[in-house]
């Protein structure tokens, strides 16, 4: 089954809970809370208390530090828009799946040679969406990809149906009412698993 990642950025406790029910309420328990706020760090605490069964993770981490913070917090997995070593060494002590981005078959070659085979494709649409994923896999047929950035409703479907598209990340559940959001594109997830869609 591939997987929807939620990217989320909250600026209050209010904010929170709110989109961290939504998703629980529309079955995508999953949260990538980005460090786009100050209040991310707090974010992550909140979610592993309030809703222990959503995934927690950290976005947009740029440095081992933050990475170190989120993890103490309770992120679940870090994210970050590039390839940092001090941040996959911090999550290999830890434990915790490490998701770099990667754009270019450099960056990828340096994923790889860190023992990392899932990489961020970020952000998708400025560098090509499907097109580039397409033409990466060839060369790197062991590497699975996570687009995030541009990637919206409209093309989700396209996206899953890739075979070296691992999951999709984004923000597009979050606008308007979460929970009916959410149960719309799992809808889209089962369609491409039985072929539907």
């Amino acid at each position: 089954m591939k997987h929807i990642v939620p990217v989320v950025a909250f600026r209050t406790e209010e904010e929170a809970l709110q989109g961290l029910s939504g998703l629980l309420a529309g079955g995508l328990p999953v949260a990538e809370i980005t460090f786009r706020t100050p209040y991310a760090e707090e974010a992550i605490g909140l979610c592993r208390k309030r809703f222990p069964e959503i995934a927690v993770g950290a976005g947009s981490v740029a440095d081992a530090e933050t990475a170190r913070r989120a993890i103490s917090r309770g992120a679940r997995f870090v994210v970050s828009p590039g390839l940092s070593e001090e941040i996959a060494r911090v999550c290999a002590e830890s434990g915790v799946p490490y998701l770099p981005g990667a754009v270019t078959p450099t960056e990828i070659m340096r994923a790889l040679a860190l023992g990392i085979s899932t990489v961020k494709f970020f952000p998708a649409d400025a560098f090509g969406g499907l097109k580039a994923l397409k033409a990466l896999s060839a060369p790197f047929p062991q590497v699975k990809f996570v687009p995030t950035g541009g990637v919206g409703e409209a093309d989700l479907g396209a996206y899953l149906s890739c075979p070296c598209v691992a999951a999709v990340g984004g923000s597009f559940m979050m606008r308007g009412n979460v929970a009916e959001n959410c149960r719309r594109i799992l809808k889209i997830c089962a369609g491409v698993e039985d072929g539907s869609a």
